[in-house]
């Protein structure tokens, strides 16, 4: 059950650009609790907009568009932890900290690498969707494969149609879903190099370590988000997150990659659930 602190009025959506390369949206009272949203790879900080009403009554809720994505600017290294450099002096000038991080699919490893390189500005993390190592990955949809791989994805990748880009969202969920359309006009500004860069990133990162190995360093309160019908990353994966002692995972049936929008209902309760139990836990502390 959701925690019972009273609702605090949500406050109008105003957006900050930051020197720190990263376009910012930030919701409700500033001086509710933060919460920070980062989003998977080539998305934006619109993907969370389904859940962000009912997140901003109990939060202050700061979105980003990471480097190259979104309305962002391209950035000189996409490697995962320089990413959560990026993050962490964003958070430094906004004052914020400890933040509850939660992070879509790769997003998950940049709020990994966050709790690790700076513990201090992290309370707790929830990742949503994020593959746990690469041997969890799945053949990708055919849709993904042809835009992201020569010789045709370079060809096909400034193609791309709105419709286009609405069916590779759909690809990746289990249900019909209504797809926000700032997302997809923000999906269209990445470039296919900055893609490709990204994700082969984000595999450096795991293929060094697993998330389950770099979370077992830290003392933080971990929730984990699985569709049960994920056809991106091997559901069942999910488990690997249980050796965690600090960690709870939720499957949910029917879901696919993108339970922001394929059951926001479920996603915001179980977010909003997470922050009011991890509420009174001091912030992770680094290992000597």
């Amino acid at each position: 059950m959701v925690g019972s602190p009273c609702i605090i009025p949500r406050m109008s959506e105003y957006d900050v650009e930051h020197p720190h390369g990263m376009h910012v949206v930030h919701d409700g009272p500033q001086q509710a609790p933060p919460l920070l949203l980062i989003h998977g790879s080539g998305a934006s900080g619109a993907s969370w907009s389904p859940v962000v009403h009912a997140l901003a009554a109990h939060h202050h809720v700061i979105r980003v568009d990471l480097p190259g994505c979104g309305q962002s600017p391209p950035a000189l290294s996409y490697d995962v932890p320089a990413q959560a450099d990026r993050v962490a002096a964003l958070l430094d000038d906004l004052d914020l900290r400890p933040v509850t991080v939660v992070g879509h699919s790769s997003g998950g490893y940049l709020a990994t690498a966050l709790a690790e390189q700076r513990p201090d500005l992290v309370r707790s993390l929830a990742l949503v969707s994020t593959g746990p190592s690469p041997d969890a990955l799945l053949p990708q949809p055919v849709l993904l494969r042809v835009l992201l791989a020569p010789p045709l994805g370079p060809l096909l990748w400034w193609r791309r149609s709105d419709a286009m880009i609405r069916r590779g969202i759909s690809a990746t969920c289990a249900r019909p879903v209504d797809i926000p359309s700032d997302l997809v006009a923000d999906l269209r500004a990445i470039t296919y190099r900055a893609m490709r860069t990204v994700l082969r990133r984000n595999t450096a990162y795991i293929t060094e370590r697993s998330v389950p190995e770099r979370l077992a360093a830290l003392d933080v309160p971990v929730l984990v988000i699985f569709g049960a019908a994920d056809p991106r990353w091997e559901p069942s994966s999910a488990h690997q997150y249980d050796a965690l002692p600090t960690a709870r995972v939720e499957l949910l049936p029917g879901v696919g990659h993108i339970p922001m929008l394929e059951a926001p209902e479920t996603t915001s309760k179980l977010l909003l659930g997470f922050t009011a139990t991890a509420a009174d836990t001091p912030p992770v502390i680094p290992h000597a």
